[in-house]
């Protein structure tokens, strides 16, 4: 038993219900039921489900009732903005096999999920796993069941193809004259298996933990290009060294203007690790300014003052360094 819409020249398509049979000599026949050209066409449309094994669900609120829903949103919009500028393909890159696919698909997913909910590994797995998924963003990803250590697998995979990575981000993002942001954080641990992690300043007020410290290279709009990470105890004019010949040979970039924490730039440039600049520039305290308190430093102390700039503890200075 079937529907089907038959054409009727300039009139309305005639809807008929019918079956299929075979005559006395074996062959197939189909024969009229009934007319339903004159029932709306969402009836119609149920009788189809119906007769196609379907299930037909009433009208009423208490004929549905809702087992699970994940939030989508703020997935859809990190996940689209990931696509969108092709991060996904970059860190894929040429390698096609399904288990470099599969890796690919968990670090987008730990990208996504630090985005709009930061956790741990295990917090991570937790969230995209099928039975305690607290978002979409497993079942968007298909990544069907998650384990802690297929996390850790796919940041290992990752870590291969950081430098490709951030050649990439690189020839995207940086040419030769640009100006580029760079500054230090650290960030402490609870663990003792590190092999980086050491006693060091500790910008987290944790002087009671081991740290690591790390740096990272921006462009002007703030669009992260590369990051190294240091021992815990490295002083930050002592990372610069490594981003400037980073710049120089692994990018490319003959001329740069390079924007950080004036402190920093400072010793670099007095400890030999910056040499041969083009160009220095920045902004001096003037003797009177010098001499008062940090927190009364921001006020000009005449109208005759020529100090350009107000700066604070971390202020920045600028530096063009050629190769």
């Amino acid at each position: 038993m079937f529907i089907e819409t038959v054409p009727n020249r300039d009139s309305p398509p005639a809807v008929l219900l019918r079956e299929s049979y075979r005559d006395a000599e074996g062959r197939t026949q189909k024969r009229t039921l009934a007319n339903l050209s004159k029932l709306p066409g969402e009836v119609v449309a149920a009788l189809k489900a119906i007769l196609k094994g379907g299930t037909l669900v009433g009208p009423g609120v208490d004929q549905l009732q809702i087992e699970r829903s994940l939030p989508h949103g703020h997935v859809a919009a990190a996940l689209g903005m990931i696509r969108k500028i092709a991060l996904d393909r970059l860190i894929l890159s040429t390698a096609r096999d399904a288990k470099a696919r599969r890796n690919c698909d968990l670090v987008v997913a730990m990208i996504v999920d630090r985005l709009i909910m930061p956790r741990s590994k295990l917090g991570f797995v937790r969230a995209v796993d099928e039975e305690t998924a607290t978002t979409s963003l497993g079942a968007v990803l298909d990544l069907g069941r998650v384990k802690e250590r297929e996390a850790y697998e796919a940041l290992d995979w990752l870590l291969e193809r950081q430098v490709r990575i951030e050649n990439g981000l690189a020839r995207r993002h940086l040419e030769d004259g640009v100006l580029v942001l760079y500054d230090v954080s650290s960030s402490y641990f609870e663990g003792r298996h590190c092999p980086l992690a050491q006693y060091g300043h500790s910008r987290d007020h944790r002087g009671d933990r081991p740290q690591i410290v790390y740096g990272l290279l921006c462009t002007r709009d703030g669009l992260p290009v590369a990051i190294e990470v240091f021992e815990g105890n490295t002083a930050d004019p002592m990372t610069l060294k490594s981003q400037i010949e980073k710049l120089k040979s692994r990018f490319g970039i003959k001329r740069v203007v390079l924007v950080g924490d004036r402190g920093m730039i400072t010793a670099a440039r007095g400890s030999g690790t910056i040499s041969n600049p083009q160009a220095w520039t920045g902004s001096r305290l003037c003797a009177r300014r010098k001499s008062r308190p940090w927190h009364k430093r921001t006020a000009r102390c005449s109208s005759r003052c020529l100090t350009s700039g107000t700066w604070r503890r971390s202020a920045r200075r600028t530096s063009r360094v050629s190769g």
